[in-house]
């Protein structure tokens, strides 16, 4: 991983071991506690290893809103690969990312560019 400007930008693979260490970063980014935003980072990054591949290489940013909110930004190169947001079964052991993302944020999107996505969601401020 690596950090640069005011911005958090994270440089990262995809796999499962950089979810927690993702998760703190952004708590030391924020300066404490933030589930909502860790949340996010969390599902999203998950959709990529689950979706697109595993190893896939992703740039993460979260950043300050105008209004006070936290911006989550994940870009991958999966621009086939949309998030659908399903209805999971009580018993079901995955597809509820999405509803949880939108359960938790103000609002989120896709954005698609040449090549590559660019899955986000904006939560209140701290």
């Amino acid at each position: 991983m690596r950090a640069s400007g005011g911005a958090l930008t994270l440089r990262l693979l995809a796999v499962p071991k950089e979810v927690p260490v993702l998760r703190q970063r952004v708590r030391e980014y924020l300066g404490g506690p933030c589930a909502d935003v860790q949340l996010c980072v969390s599902e999203i990054l998950g959709n990529v290893i689950r979706h697109v591949g595993e190893g896939t290489p992703v740039v993460v940013r979260v950043g300050g809103g105008a209004d006070g909110s936290i911006r989550v930004e994940v870009t991958d190169s999966g621009a086939r690969a949309l998030p659908v947001r399903l209805r999971a079964g009580g018993d079901d052991e995955h597809g509820r990312g999405l509803a949880l993302l939108d359960a938790v944020s103000l609002r989120w999107g896709v954005r698609r560019g040449e090549g590559r996505k660019t899955v986000w969601c904006e939560c209140g401020g701290a």
